[in-house]
């Protein structure tokens, strides 16, 4: 129950975020990542891929909001849940990403995060990772963005949990105002 009210204090944390980031008017609204990644944009994501865990397969599902401080440096929250097996997993990511705009056709990026990993009936877990990928621009500051993510778990006990590491596909999607 607690891990369940924790999970709705976020998700509701990440909307009020949202909603209470400045937004650009019209005319200053542009395309092309050199717009979309640039100093005071923030970008809401939704992202989604497969990944293992406790030798099971689950579905991961999250969003996510970053705020680029100068050009292509983001910083951002995410938070997701990893659906379809036991035991449940919630995952609450504060992160770095750079954003390469100087290619106007494909953005890749690289990006480092630490996590806090709340696990259903186990303790919970610290993390550090990196992701790399690109984003595909698909309209004015949206982008498609396909991707993989590296995890090292700092304080796993491997009787208990399996594996202490991680490697997953992601694929994304990405608007920016």
């Amino acid at each position: 129950m607690k891990k369940r009210a924790l999970r709705l204090t976020l998700s509701a944390a990440l909307l009020m975020l949202a909603v209470s980031l400045p937004q650009r008017g019209s005319a200053d609204v542009g395309v092309g990542a050199g717009t979309s990644f640039g100093q005071g944009r923030a970008t809401l994501s939704v992202f989604g891929g497969s990944g293992s865990a406790f030798s099971q397969s689950y579905f991961v599902l999250g969003v996510g909001a970053n705020y680029y401080v100068i050009q292509g440096l983001g910083l951002g929250l995410n938070f997701e849940s990893w659906l379809g097996n036991t035991p449940g997993i919630y995952k609450l990511t504060p992160n770095v990403q750079y954003v390469f705009t100087l290619i106007p056709s494909v953005q890749p990026y690289v990006g480092v995060f630490y996590r806090r990993v709340f696990v259903d009936d186990l303790s919970d877990l610290n993390s550090v990772g990196t992701r790399v990928g690109a984003y595909l621009p698909v309209g004015p500051n949206t982008h498609f963005g396909l991707g993989g993510v590296y995890e090292k778990y700092l304080d796993c006990n491997q009787s208990s949990y399996h594996s202490c590491d991680d490697f997953y596909p992601e694929i994304s999607f990405t608007v920016s105002f």
